[in-house]
């Protein structure tokens, strides 16, 4: 055997092993909340039969238990403290299976991400941190005596880059980089095979290549693009095809001939180094050995420079733009009217119908505001009442989307749905915990912020993703957000206000207030609302009700002379309710761009109670 990695790279292709995470799965080590990287201390027997059952089918290298050891990964499970002692322990393991064995294989450190996103536009972690946890890590894995690093699994490029450039100045070792793709054969910001072979031979790695996320023949055709542009060693190491979860296991279909076969065409290509990734067994391995034994290149003979599977890049054909939204032409020239309307817990919309109808016909309301599972409650979904409301009554909708009850892939999907329904004004909500509501025992998913939700909203109009890919057709989103006026931090408050703005928030609707005071502190405040402001108006019933909004509703202050006001009205206190409704209205109608009213129980006659009289409507109907 050579002397070096690099020697050897010169000859035929080199094997690879296969995955450590499903193996370690699979033998009942761990589970998926598990630290993995943790079983180096905790079941290091479990991880050395791994290894060990990995040489025996012949691959020349070894990767060690470390892929989540970097710090800020460790972090996340509370071992941030263990870094330095897991990472030598993964070394001393593979080395220890490398002694037992008296095979000859090189050992190289696995590094993977950090876990979090870079800034700016992703993420927390900035490029600075993330290469001083990949210098640290690097230097840990180089002093216990690897004698390669594989960084691998790599979403984004510019975390790799960072983790080149930390691991270079931590040691000299032949670094081999890999990337990972979507289905499109791309990044998620939609860098392709031939740019990231740009970007890293700039980096002047080792070896460039690809690992994880698709199955060996999606590989295969990125693979043969790198191909033509390289002038570095290539590597590929491919999953055993696309998981499917039986019986409450992920099992990965691809049969070790199948993934053999398609190894062989990848040293075809010229590929330096082959192996495999999540799902690839020490028999896959030993298979794909058998096939990539004297194989030698023959260029891209293979495909002919014809793509084994279609590819999209996105900017298909663009529809002729969409108008602007019968709100966003009024918001800003006239007074807005709009009323939050709950879907039903059924599906029989006949009653809201009816009351709807009768404010539009009284021509008092230019959009109904339909809530997304108001407190939390099994009720039918904001995307299709709103669809139904427009489509029968012709009113225009506000679809309110919480963050709090879907996540990021559910949320796209029902985005782009909406559109096509013509359901184009979006108030994004955090949405209520759903220990609160109906089903306390749902998992309140958070992976998304309100101003994030509303980037990804704006991208659309631009034609692109969150992640920067593009899509078919650019939307016409118009965008709120909320505002909490009485809220306990107003600084705190303010910053959040300015994320949205910043992320591209059109319209603002605040909670409701029972103070024109508190308008007119806020509008000092900021020197004017930056954007159109729509009045939360929750006219009060009695005195109980507005103790209860006070007292257990989050963000509502209702205050002490108002709640004495009605308590003095005794049952005249529902028309009381009205009138401090209008007064406020009356007081700051020219400070602001409409009102939003959220009638409670479902009593909408209190709209045109409130409206009653006011300037700013005068001449309507």
């Amino acid at each position: 055997m050579p002397t070096s990695f690099l020697e050897r790279l010169q000859g035929p292709p080199i094997l690879s092993d296969g995955a450590m995470g499903t193996e370690l799965y699979a033998r009942g080590a761990s589970t998926f909340e598990r630290c993995l990287d943790e079983l180096n201390l905790t079941a290091p027997d479990v991880v050395r039969a791994v290894h060990l059952d990995y040489i025996r089918a012949g691959p020349e290298v070894i990767e060690t238990n470390t892929f989540g050891a970097n710090s800020l990964r460790l972090a996340g499970y509370g071992l941030e403290e263990k870094e330095e002692e897991i990472n030598r322990r993964g070394v001393a393991i593979a080395l220890e299976a490398r002694r037992l064995t008296g095979q000859m294989v090189w050992v190289a450190g696995a590094m993977g991400p950090v876990g979090k996103r870079l800034t700016p536009m992703l993420g927390p972690v900035t490029p600075e941190q993330a290469r001083a946890a990949f210098r640290r890590q690097a230097a840990i894995l180089s002093d216990a005596g690897v004698d390669l690093l594989i960084l691998e699994t790599f979403l984004d490029l510019e975390e790799m880059r960072a983790a080149v450039q930390g691991a270079r100045e931590a040691c000299p070792l032949p670094i081999v980089a890999q990337m990972t793709l979507t289905e499109e054969g791309q990044t998620e910001v939609g860098v392709t095979p031939t740019e990231i072979v740009q970007a890293l031979e700039e980096l002047r790695v080792d070896v460039i290549g690809l690992n994880c996320s698709v199955g060996p023949q999606p590989m295969l055709d990125s693979i043969g693009e790198m191909a033509r542009a390289a002038h570095t060693p290539l590597s590929a190491q491919p999953n055993a095809g696309y998981p499917a979860y039986v019986g409450g296991r992920f099992i990965y279909r691809s049969s070790p001939e199948y993934m053999a076969e398609q190894a062989r065409h990848m040293a075809e290509l010229g590929v330096a180094v082959i192996g495999g990734c999540c799902g690839t067994t020490p028999e896959h391995l030993a298979r794909i050995r058998d096939a990539v034994r004297g194989v030698r290149k023959q260029g891209n003979a293979l495909t002919g420079g014809v793509s084994l599977r279609p590819r999209s890049r996105g900017g298909g054909a663009q529809a002729a733009p969409a108008p602007p939204t019968g709100l966003q032409q009024k918001l800003g020239k006239e007074f807005v009217v709009t009323v939050e309307v709950d879907p039903p817990r059924g599906f029989d919309l006949t009653e809201t119908l009816r009351e709807i109808s009768d404010l539009r016909g009284a021509s008092l309301v230019d959009a109904i505001n339909v809530a997304d599972s108001p407190r939390a409650q099994g009720r039918m979904s904001a995307l299709a009442m709103s669809a139904l409301l427009q489509s029968r009554l012709g009113v225009e909708t506000i679809m309110h989307m919480a963050t709090r009850h879907r996540n990021l892939v559910a949320l796209h999907s029902e985005l782009l749905g909406a559109h096509a329904l013509g359901v184009r004004n979006i108030f994004v909500v955090m949405g209520d915990l759903p220990h609160t509501g109906d089903y306390p025992d749902a998992t309140a998913v958070s992976d998304i912020t309100a101003s994030r939700l509303m980037r990804l909203m704006k991208g659309f109009n631009a034609g692109h993703d969150l992640a920067g890919r593009a899509i078919e057709q650019s939307t016409a989103f118009f965008v709120g957000c909320a505002f909490n006026v009485s809220a306990q931090d107003p600084d705190a408050e303010l910053r959040v206000l300015e994320r949205k703005i910043e992320a591209g928030a059109d319209f603002i609707l605040t909670q409701p207030v029972y103070s024109p005071e508190t308008i007119e502190w806020w509008r000092r405040r900021l020197g004017g609302f930056p954007k159109p402001l729509l009045l939360g108006t929750l006219p009060l019933r009695s005195h109980r009700h507005a103790e209860f909004l006070h007292h257990e509703v989050p963000g509502i202050v209702v205050p002490d002379e108002v709640r004495e006001r009605l308590l003095l009205a005794g049952e005249d206190a529902g028309e009381e309710g009205a009138a401090l409704a209008r007064e406020v209205l009356q007081a700051v109608g020219d400070r602001i761009a409409g009102v939003y009213f959220i009638p409670a129980f479902g009593r909408y006659d209190v709209v045109p109670r409130v409206l009653e009289g006011l300037p700013q409507l005068a001449g309507r109907a």
